[in-house]
Order: structure tokens, then C-alpha cells, then sequence
């Protein structure tokens, strides 16, 4: 049995400081709370790669809450100018909403740490927790949808002041669409879930924002009724983006990949001829970054070394393939049949199966 350490995909490397000293106040509370990663040595920060998908996510976490706050106070603006109680109530929820980003930018900051003896795996699940409270933001989005949609059934009043709903209504749904493509875009690229459902959670609220502009032009056509029914279609449409949302953070929190991924590992293995027999491989996620597990059959009468070589082969093709990988190792075995002749030892103690199904 052999297992083979993590190589290579940690450098030592060189960062501008300025970021960590901007802000005092800020740096003050990151170093009594510990979850900013403002430390001097950079032997605590995550790697070369997994800091700049951090880095990434942070960045377009700020965007997106400056985009959010703009589009708040825009919409503040028409607010005061039109004295509508309802433009208010509706402002003031999408700033609600907005707020929900930050347990995401706390996440992103936490998963810049490295490991400790107690998060011996790091923080990255962070962000996965910060997705549950995204979904559960998103379906009371859906909820006060369906809420109001039915009050207006039962209780029927037009909509006053139509020009500045209609304006704060196209800002809200520009704002927030604009947020969404732009973190959605980036979570996938980085392979966040969390941050693809806070996309979809902005995109939530400029359904909303539509629903309010089409009711807006249906009162004004002389259609009132139109306000009510267009709520409950976007609260049905919301519904469907809550269940994406959260099957993908279901996905992630169960450890759950794309089969697609384990088959482009085992292609990739396949590829070298001293890999005898490929007889494992998991893989799951943490935050964005992906983990590996792979148990090989090698050639029994190899020296330590020479297997150690096939196994680092392994990892290095494996690493080149998918650029998610944070993490990766590798079991070797001396190749034998049946299977459980090098395990005599252990076979009776493993809970994991050696067969796994497709599905």
C-alpha cells in the first residue's frame, strides 16, 4: 500500500500587500475573528490557484453588492420623488436581498485560509453552508411572491404613480440581471454552486422587478387583473429556479459529482500502460474545488519507487485534465485476483464499497 502525498501544485509566491492594510477598521475585526485571512506569511493562504478563484469570487461579490446598492438607490430616488409605500416596501426588500451576498464574501474570505488541526479539510465547505441560506433567501423570495399575488386576488387595488413604478421597476430588473449573468458566469467558471445560486437569487428579484413593470403597463391599458396573475406566474417561475438552487447545493453537500467526471478520470488512466486496473475513483466537491481519491493495480514485482512513479503520473495527468482539482491521491496496489488478497488485513473494517454503480 501506498499513499502518495500532495506535490506540486503549491509555490511559493509573491502577493502586493496593499489589500490587506486598506481598510483598519476592517483589518482589526478580520484579526480578531480570524476569518479574513489577514496574516503576513503567505504559507496561510490557500495555493497559487485556489487563491486566485478566491480572489475572483471576493471581486465579483463586491461588484455585484455595488450594483445592488446603486440599483437600491436609484430606486430611493424615485421612492422620495413619488412617496409611493409600495415602491418603498419593494426597495427595501431587494436591499434585504442583497445583503444575503454576505455570508457568500465571508465564505470566499474563509476558504483563503489553509488547513488547521480541527479543519484538517479546510473552509471551503463554508461556501456550501453559504448556499443553504441562499436557497432558503430564494424560496421566501418565492413565498412573499405568492403572499402578495394573492392579496391582490382578494383585495383588488390599482397601482398609482405607473410612470415611477414603471422606472424603479426596469431599474430593479436591469440591476439585478446584471448581477446575475455576472455571477453566474463566474461560479461556474470557478465551479462555485453557491455563487451561481446567489446569481439565481438575484435573478429572483428581477423577475420580481418584471412582474411589477408588466403590471404597471397592464393598469395602465386598463387591465388591472393582470398584476395579480403575472405575481403568481413569476412565483411559479421562482419555484423552478428555488428547485435548481437547490439540487445543486443538495449535490454539493452529499458529495455528489457529474458521472460525467469520473469517467474523464478513468479514460485518462486508462491511458497509462502501467496502471493495471483502476479500482476506485471518488471525487467531490468542497466549495469549488474538487478532491480526489484513486486506487490503482500495479505491477507487484515493481520497486516502492517505481510504483511511486506511476502513482505521481497519475496525479500529474489527472491535474492537467481537470483544473478544479485541488487535491488528489492516489492508492496503490499490487495487482492480484480476487481483489481482497492484498487486504486481508483490512477488508473486514472498510464501510466504502470496492463496486460503485453508475448512478
Amino acid at each position: 500500500m501506498q499513499q502518495v502525498p500532495e506535490q506540486g501544485h503549491h509555490h511559493d509566491h509573491e502577493h502586493d500587500h496593499h489589500h490587506h492594510h486598506n481598510n483598519r477598521v476592517l483589518g482589526w475585526i478580520s484579526d480578531k475573528l480570524r476569518i479574513f485571512g489577514h496574516q503576513h506569511d503567505h504559507r496561510e493562504l490557500a495555493s497559487d490557484k485556489a487563491f486566485r478563484e478566491n480572489e475572483a469570487g471576493i471581486r465579483t461579490i463586491w461588484i455585484a453588492l455595488a450594483i445592488l446598492l446603486a440599483t437600491a438607490l436609484l430606486q430611493m430616488v424615485i421612492v422620495y420623488f413619488s412617496g409611493s409605500v409600495s415602491l418603498f416596501a419593494d426597495t427595501a426588500h431587494n436591499i434585504g436581498d442583497g445583503l444575503n451576498s454576505i455570508p457568500l464574501l465571508i465564505a470566499f474570505y474563509l476558504a483563503r485560509r489553509i488547513p488547521t488541526r480541527r479543519y484538517n479539510y479546510g473552509f471551503g465547505r463554508a461556501e456550501d453552508v453559504a448556499g443553504i441560506l441562499i436557497v432558503l433567501s430564494i424560496a421566501v423570495s418565492a413565498g412573499i411572491v405568492f403572499y402578495q399575488a394573492i392579496q391582490r386576488l382578494l383585495n383588488p387595488q390599482p397601482l398609482t404613480n405607473l410612470g415611477w413604478v414603471a422606472a424603479a421597476a426596469l431599474i430593479g430588473f436591469f440591476g439585478n440581471e446584471i448581477v446575475a449573468i455576472i455571477q453566474i458566469r463566474v461560479g461556474r467558471k470557478i465551479g462555485s454552486a453557491a455563487m451561481v445560486a446567489d446569481g439565481l437569487h438575484a435573478r429572483t428579484d428581477g423577475l420580481t422587478s418584471l412582474a411589477v413593470l408588466l403590471a404597471a403597463a397592464g393598469t395602465r391599458f386598463g387591465y388591472p387583473i393582470l398584476d395579480p396573475i403575472i405575481g403568481l406566474l413569476i412565483g411559479v417561475a421562482i419555484l423552478m429556479i428555488t428547485w435548481d438552487a437547490m439540487k445543486t447545493i443538495w449535490y454539493r453537500l452529499m458529495d455528489a459529482v457529474d458521472p460525467a467526471l469520473i469517467k474523464r478520470a478513468e479514460a485518462v488512466i486508462s491511458t497509462n500502460e502501467d496502471v493495471l486496473e483502476i479500482r476506485r475513483i471518488r471525487m467531490r466537491w468542497v466549495g469549488h474545488c474538487l478532491h480526489a481519491e484513486v486506487y490503482i493495480s500495479v505491477d507487484p514485482d515493481l520497486k516502492t519507487s517505481e510504483s511511486h512513479q506511476i502513482a505521481e503520473r497519475v496525479r500529474h495527468e489527472l491535474y492537467h485534465e481537470f483544473p478544479d482539482l485541488a487535491d488528489i491521491n492516489v492508492h496503490v496496489d499490487p495487482w492480484s485476483d480476487p481483489i481482497e488478497s492484498p487486504h486481508q488485513l483490512t477488508i473486514g473494517h472498510e464501510q466504502v464499497p470496492t463496486l460503485i454503480q453508475e448512478n
